[in-house]
């Protein structure tokens, strides 16, 4: 088994270095990982024995509002129902049912859904409530807090909030953190990866870093290859051994927004105005559920939006070594339209000064990375589309293609990607999939 890396080290878009001032390791690609640390496969791997740690932030997230207001994600699920006052009650039928099914319909959301689901009934109340667009849940939530929570989780998925689907990721990534945690990896994500390869490598496997495959000419004809990639990459590489029907369907696969992230080295931590957010992991950046999908709708349209809704990490709150004694580092992106250049870091202080007046003081260092810088960084994030494709309507469950086995394109060739169910996010569901589909093809 070898795998071969084009960069010159393993990770693609989970990956960490020092980019800003020396002493600072920023997540150059994702940060948190609350669909990681509730992975199977990841439950399933030593990984613990070979580096990874999961250090847990005391609050998960936060969202702050105007006034030194804000809405918190805590692991507790009673926490976070007793923080959202009258709308409490309803967040605990609504997540907390997914909560209590969670171990039935793990199987079912990471991994492909064209297929017999164990538990349906299950399923279909999950669809049920997965099904209305996030702008649905602001009239059944009372409260602003409620209503940007649920809204700013369902912003994770690159679509407009009034697109039906979004609510299954605002559903799934609340559960997530109610049943193991929104953690950081210790030391930066790049340890998850690096755990990876030190054990792929006690199992008898090769990496190769610094060699770029751009077709299969050098390889045996007969031998299987599972492509990490972009879909239009696969195809790229693998058009000899994949028919013209899947070419031309693969072909239509369509790219989502890009982003714009900024990296901060600060000399203190963010002083924000809620003080809830000085101790959550992640916080959502965006205020009131119409501003986020002011936002969204912005982007999706091909505009950059003057107050975009930002996403941002604080994990040398929680892991000291990411930054000098007394510093920290920020991460934080925004989006922007597929491929944009813009630089829109300028927007992205604006909206976090506003929740937290005086941060624009703590900054000892910016660094700005563009769609344009993404893609060169790692191909395959295609005008900075960092998933996989567009997921409105069932591009969310039908990716790349329609098919029974949407890994298999061809004799001996699979795709292992977050093109793949169950998209994007560090869980390495994707290629245990692919990985079952080969061994399916070879029995």
């Amino acid at each position: 088994m070898t795998v071969h890396e084009r960069a010159p080290t393993v990770g693609g878009a989970s990956r960490s270095g020092q980019i800003t001032l020396p002493g600072f390791t920023h997540d150059l690609g994702a940060a948190v990982h609350p669909l990681g640390i509730n992975s199977p496969l990841f439950r399933d791997l030593p990984l613990a024995e070979h580096g990874l740690t999961w250090v847990h932030p005391e609050v998960l997230l936060a969202h702050p509002l105007d006034g030194g207001r804000a809405a918190a994600l805590y692991r507790s699920l009673d926490d976070t129902c007793a923080g959202l006052g009258e709308d409490g009650a309803r967040y605990r039928r609504i997540v907390g049912q997914v909560v209590a099914d969670w171990g039935d319909l793990e199987d079912a959301i990471l991994g492909p859904l064209i297929r017999l689901p164990r538990h349906p009934l299950k399923l279909a109340r999950f669809g049920t409530m997965a099904l209305p667009p996030a702008t649905w849940y602001s009239r059944v939530f009372r409260t602003d807090e409620a209503r940007a929570l649920f809204a700013g989780l369902a912003a994770h998925t690159p679509m407009p909030l009034n697109r039906f689907g979004n609510s299954a990721v605002a559903l799934v990534l609340a559960a997530s953190g109610h049943i193991r945690g929104w953690p950081v990896a210790g030391g930066g994500s790049g340890s998850i990866t690096d755990s990876l390869a030190s054990y792929f490598r006690t199992i008898g496997g090769e990496v190769i870093t610094d060699d770029e495959v751009t077709d299969l000419s050098r390889f045996d004809p007969r031998a299987t290859v599972v492509l990490d990639t972009d879909v239009h990459s696969a195809v790229t590489i693998a058009r000899d051994r994949m028919s013209a029907t899947v070419s031309r369907q693969l072909a239509r696969h369509l790219h989502g927004p890009g982003l714009c992230k900024v990296d901060y080295a600060l000399s203190d931590p963010v002083p924000w105005d809620a003080e809830v957010c000085r101790r959550a992991g992640t916080i959502h950046v965006g205020g009131t559920v119409g501003e986020i999908a002011a936002a969204e709708a912005q982007v999706w349209a091909g505009r950059v939006p003057d107050r975009p809704f930002v996403i941002a990490a604080q994990p040398s709150l929680f892991d000291a070594g990411r930054a000098p004694e007394g510093r920290h580092v920020l991460w934080a992106y925004c989006r922007v339209p597929v491929g944009s250049d813009v630089d829109a870091s300028a927007a992205i202080d604006a909206q976090v000064e506003r929740f937290a007046p005086g941060f624009s003081a703590t900054i000892l260092k910016r660094h700005v990375t563009t769609s344009h810088d993404l893609e060169r960084w790692d191909p395959n994030l295609v005008g900075g589309d960092i998933g996989g494709g567009r997921t409105d309507r069932l591009r969310m469950i039908l990716r790349p293609r329609f098919a029974l086995d949407p890994y298999r394109l061809g004799d001996g060739v699979y795709l292992c990607s977050s093109v793949t169910p169950p998209g994007p996010g560090v869980h390495g569901m994707s290629g245990f999939h692919a990985a079952a589909s080969v061994l399916r093809s070879d029995t």
